[in-house]
């Protein structure tokens, strides 16, 4: 490596810690090599975590770096994993993560679902023993360049209490979606099947902020604001918050994402999963192996011939921006739309890290005996 990572801009009166994409993938990757991963493999788990802050989702990204690390020193991560096919027919697969960098093992059984989906028509490979992967809109995003749809979730630690329980028995358990257009933008639609992801409440954890309500209970299932409400016992929400507004069905969203992520799979499942902070203790008589993932792949043109696709999702996407709007809204908003948006500004102006962030990879550099990270203009 040459010279500094990092630098410091002061914007709106306020110290941002503003950085480079290629500056974060850099340091992220020398990361990797020293926890053991080969060239390959380190440049691959860069690209998936840095992904997820130059589309602004920075819960997700090189805020978890060190989350990584400190599951590598617990043994809870294989640098050097064979990921391996456990079982396959052609259009489907059963991968083994060997407990590798789920932001190596998500994208690698991502190319195999690509793959079969090319010689079939749709590839469907569900994971086993991995770790966390990072956004899912990296992976699903995968198959848009193949003219295909892409499909991605995984089940999470639990932290998610179903309705009417205050037991923690889901995780956040996303699902995307990544559909090509034409001249427009893809769809891609990339949520949590919580009200909001637990990273979001780390962040506001980090600028003392409250969590609004919805988002999260105490552990006698009574509404909080609390962000750190977790560590106490309190749970995250299904999407809809509550039974009135249709947190049940958020509830059976985040159930079917850990049906297809793991008991499919063989991985585990509901209060099975395997935490991410490696602090916490792992969970007893565990019926399964790791964290598990699911993906699924959709050649167009099994289906229509591409092109004409793309002209009608253009058409499609083109209809829902110009619908009318209520009064005080601007537009309307395909999903996608503001994490493209947010990736052309972050590509010219930088990505801005909160300072707990900054001081965690200054810990890392230090850790690791790499270039100090941080260097003011």
């Amino acid at each position: 490596m040459q010279g500094l990572f990092f630098k410091k801009n002061y914007l709106a009166g306020m110290t941002n810690n503003v950085f480079a994409f290629d500056d974060l993938r850099s340091f992220s990757k020398e990361v990797f090599l020293k926890m053991g991963c080969d060239e390959y493999d380190a440049s691959l788990a860069s690209d998936v975590l840095v992904s997820a802050d130059i589309r602004g989702i920075d819960s997700h990204g090189i805020a978890r770096l060190s989350g990584y690390v400190r599951l590598w020193e617990a043994k809870r991560i294989n640098a050097r994993a064979a990921i391996k096919i456990l079982h396959e027919t052609p259009s489907t697969a059963t991968v083994d993560g060997d407990s590798g960098l789920g932001l190596v093992v998500a994208p690698k059984a991502m190319s195999i679902a690509i793959e079969k989906a090319k010689q079939v028509g749709t590839g469907w490979v569900g994971v086993q023993n991995s770790n966390h992967f990072g956004i899912a809109a990296y992976h699903a995003m995968m198959a848009l360049e193949n003219d295909m749809i892409g499909i991605c979730m995984t089940n999470a630690s639990p932290l998610v209490a179903p309705t009417f329980s205050v037991e923690r028995l889901l995780g956040t358990n996303p699902i995307c979606v990544a559909i090509p257009a034409g001249e427009e933008p893809p769809f891609i639609a990339d949520m949590a099947t919580t009200t909001a992801a637990n990273g979001k409440l780390e962040i506001l954890q980090r600028k003392n902020g409250l969590a609004p309500l919805g988002w999260i209970q105490t552990k006698e299932g009574k509404p909080s604001t609390d962000p750190h409400e977790l560590k106490i016992g309190g749970a995250l929400l299904p999407l809809g918050g509550d039974r009135d507004h249709g947190s049940h069905k958020g509830y059976a969203l985040g159930a079917i994402v850990d049906i297809f992520s793991a008991v499919l799979s063989g991985a585990n499942y509901g209060p099975w999963v395997p935490p991410f902070p490696a602090y916490v203790p792992m969970p007893e008589n565990m019926p399964g192996k790791g964290i598990g993932h699911f993906f699924g792949a959709m050649r167009i043109d099994a289906f229509r011939p591409a092109s004409d696709f793309k002209k009608h999702m253009d058409q499609w996407i083109q209809r829902f921006k110009s619908a009318k709007t209520a009064e005080g809204f601007e537009k309307v908003i395909i999903p996608g739309e503001p994490e493209s948006e947010m990736e052309r500004e972050r590509k010219e102006k930088g990505i801005p890290l909160l300072g707990p962030v900054v001081d965690d990879l200054s810990f890392l550099a230090e850790k690791f005996n790499l270039p100090s990270i941080l260097a003011a203009v």
